[in-house]
């Protein structure tokens, strides 16, 4: 794993980039307080393919003076795993944006989001650029510490969606053979935790069985927004249940490794990060349990789903409008039940935890075996961490 020193040429070059990125992500119904990072062109210029995984651009710049205080070796890999883990993110969200944003056009797909939510295509780009943000602060948090930076950009390669209004470009993440966790769901509703050796059914247990898409693979999977058919509602449902999956495992991970960190900055650093992603999962939460009952098959993956009614005659661990999280047993069985994040414990959820449940998922499939020695190097080194 080799660094590469980014020279003040190379600058000019990103930024005259960024810039000419930031002129393709215009976003008029936006709220404004997301314009900033479209400006910045923050979205493909973080995920673009041809660059080593960590830069040590930053030497110089902590050299000059911007930040002092140098940071554990146990820190250092703490952020930049979540740095990979935010890139992620951030790619994925993008391909969600893209199919069923705020700015996507109509179709059946983003027909069949808002049956979760109105408000779902608001949600989604909002959370893509949440994710886009983590990225670049991580990034730019090491770089001003004199640290090598995360970057994954030669690993952009996958296909993206063929739909005729998605850009080409090479992705990090494949939604297109998933088989999603739905255990989350009866996890938060439960009274036990994972932490003392609980386990979970699924919400969905078809999601579970074979690969299924979360984005319409082509232009006839966008379906008609007037009449979205089940098969595009099931992948709209399908991408519900994902959203949740993908954030409850951040809100984990940011809660198992701060309590590794040294830094009093980089505690504060993930308490704040980690809060951001504890509000994505409760929206998500709120949204999957609005799909409606539906069976399809997809004759591509080859495999079937089958949603049910979530929001009537449900026992209280599937019971969709039950979204806080129900207090369990925590540090002790001696203790009182505390409503809590769960897990936090040391070898449940944790980098390496996050990152083999990524690969469960199918979120990787296509990337070469150095994609996922790199990550998991990276995962390991972060769980090795030990507060000094």
């Amino acid at each position: 794993m080799q660094s590469d020193i980014h020279h003040s040429d190379n600058d000019t070059k990103e930024a005259t980039e960024s810039s000419q990125l930031a002129t393709s992500f215009s976003a008029p119904n936006r709220l404004a307080r997301r314009s900033f990072l479209r400006r910045l062109g923050l979205g493909a210029a973080l995920l673009a393919p041809g660059a080593a995984l960590l830069s040590g651009s930053g030497k110089a710049l902590a050299a000059n003076g911007s930040q002092s205080q140098t940071l554990t070796p146990g820190d250092v890999a703490i952020l930049q795993l979540l740095a990979a883990a935010e890139f992620i993110e951030a790619d994925l969200w993008k391909q969600y944006n893209e199919l069923g944003g705020v700015d996507a056009p109509d179709s059946g797909y983003k027909e069949g989001l808002v049956i979760l939510d109105g408000d779902q295509p608001q949600y989604i780009a909002d959370n893509t650029d949440d994710e886009i943000s983590h990225a670049a602060f991580l990034n730019a948090y090491l770089k001003s510490k004199g640290e090598q930076q995360v970057d994954l950009k030669q690993f952009a390669r996958l296909a993206p969606s063929q739909v005729s209004f998605v850009p080409q470009t090479g992705r990090l993440t494949n939604l297109k053979q998933l088989s999603v966790d739905t255990s989350w769901w009866t996890r938060y509703r439960s009274t036990t935790n994972p932490d003392f050796g609980a386990t979970f059914p699924d919400a969905v247990p078809s999601l579970r069985t074979g690969q299924h898409t979360a984005i319409p693979r082509n232009n006839s999977e966008l379906g008609d927004p007037n009449n979205p058919s089940d098969h595009v509602k099931a992948i709209a449902f399908t991408a519900g249940f994902h959203f949740g999956y993908i954030e409850q495992g951040g809100t984990s991970l940011y809660a198992t490794l701060a309590q590794k960190v040294t830094s009093l900055e980089v505690l504060r650093i993930l308490l704040s990060i980690g809060g951001s992603e504890i509000m994505h999962f409760q929206t998500w939460q709120d949204k999957a349990g609005n799909a409606t009952p539906l069976t399809d098959f997809d004759p591509i993956n080859n495999s079937s789903v089958t949603f049910t009614d979530l929001t009537t005659n449900q026992p209280e661990t599937l019971q969709a409008n039950l979204i806080m999280p129900e207090p369990c047993e925590f540090i002790s069985p001696k203790l009182p039940p505390c409503a809590i994040i769960r897990p936090s414990g040391p070898g449940q959820l944790d980098a390496t935890g996050v990152i083999n449940s990524f690969i469960a998922d199918g979120l990787f499939k296509g990337q070469p075996p150095q994609f996922l020695q790199l990550i998991n190097s990276l995962a390991s080194a972060a769980d090795a961490a030990q507060r000094e």
